[in-house]
């Protein structure tokens, strides 16, 4: 008994060393990004946005090329947190390269890219990005940075560095991150992410910028409040922007419900309705236009492997656009979400004049006015 006992005291002291010592190690560590911080722009790029030009934007969350249809994830229910082997990450991440060379979009909106992670083998995803489009000017902001993640117990996730990565064809002559809000509370945020909003300033003929606005919002958030704060963020910057006479494409994952009467799919999916999905709040940036294609989910749950028959999917990924942006067409890549959790997103748009957003905004003439038109 004594020596089960001295056993079962030595084992506790030396738990209490180890996670004590990692908490100190995470919190000595811990990634503390500024609000706004300028972000490298690597390659080069001499091609301002012209008016008359037809544009292509593709946003897709790539899940680490580790999330594919025979994954699922711990924090979502099941008990992965890893890639099924590197071998398969490498796989994927070729698939994910290949088709982002067919598309040839001119802008490229990459969430969950990781740059150097334990749960995808440590495989520079971001800069295999870049090399696959030597065209395209490459920036990339950090969104979660983490020496050592230890849930869960049996096959901790680990090392973790991550984030957004923005692909141009057109010239970027700014990048820069916005801190949006996260958790504050220690020690939870030691192995949280640190969310933002990743800007790029486009040059257009005139005078003028695209601003592109490239986002991941917060999906495990209990009660929903850093999402509110999140959104709140976004409608000052965006409106800001608009103010100023820009062009505003705000695109990536929301994490959000889209759907033209999300509160009826939200009726019909109840049963199955997963904890990490939120409605976007009435009313939010009212005057700017909603890209995104309810007819191709652009998200599965990753409770449990992919079955077409059973998975729950949705769609969470697109774009929101000034009014002074013109919606060509959307629509969603339907992959079978064979090397990632996600679909893809394409919004194909223009950019207005003045002239065309005047007439626009003219109010209708009344019905009796034009009847007396007609009758002279």
């Amino acid at each position: 008994m004594k020596l089960i006992f001295r056993a079962a005291v030595t084992l506790l002291v030396i738990t209490v060393l180890l996670t004590g010592g990692l908490i100190l190690y995470l919190t000595i560590t811990e990634y503390r990004p500024q609000d706004v911080m300028p972000v490298q722009i690597l390659g080069k790029q001499n091609r301002p946005v012209d008016l008359r030009d037809e544009l292509t934007i593709t946003t897709f969350n790539t899940g680490y090329a580790a999330l594919e249809r025979d994954a699922d994830f711990f924090m979502d229910g099941g008990t992965m947190s890893r890639g099924l082997s590197k071998g398969r990450v490498e796989q994927n991440l070729a698939k994910i390269t290949a088709l982002l060379q067919s598309l040839d979009s001119d802008f490229y909106l990459l969430q969950e890219v990781d740059e150097n992670a334990t749960r995808s083998y440590g495989i520079n995803q971001r800069e295999q990005m870049a090399k696959a489009l030597p065209d395209y000017v490459s920036s990339f902001a950090v969104n979660y940075q983490v020496g050592w993640v230890p849930i869960p117990v049996l096959q901790p996730m680990g090392r973790v560095l991550s984030g957004l990565q923005t692909l141009s064809r057109y010239t970027v002559h700014e990048a820069t991150r916005f801190s949006l809000p996260s958790t504050a509370s220690w020690p939870i945020r030691l192995g949280h992410l640190k969310r933002c909003l990743l800007e790029s300033r486009i040059p257009v003929n005139g005078g003028r910028e695209l601003v592109i606005a490239h986002v991941h919002l917060e999906a495990f958030d209990s009660g929903g409040s850093l999402r509110s704060e999140q959104l709140a963020f976004i409608e000052d910057y965006a409106r800001a922007e608009v103010a100023k006479g820009n062009y505003v494409v705000l695109g990536g994952d929301w994490n959000h419900l889209l759907a033209a009467n999300p509160q009826e799919v939200r009726a019909r999916f109840s049963a199955t309705w997963p904890s990490w999905l939120q409605l976007l709040p009435e009313g939010f940036l009212a005057e700017f236009q909603w890209a995104y294609d309810e007819e191709v989910p652009s998200v599965r749950d990753l409770a449990a492997p992919y079955d077409p028959q059973h998975t729950f999917t949705c769609t969470i990924d697109g774009f929101l656009v000034s009014p002074n942006v013109e919606i060509l067409e959307v629509y969603g890549h339907d992959l079978g979400f064979e090397f990632s959790d996600h679909n893809p997103v394409t919004l194909r748009f223009k950019l207005r004049g003045d002239e065309a957003v005047q007439e626009d905004e003219q109010p209708d003439e009344p019905v009796e006015e034009l009847e007396e038109l007609e009758e002279q």
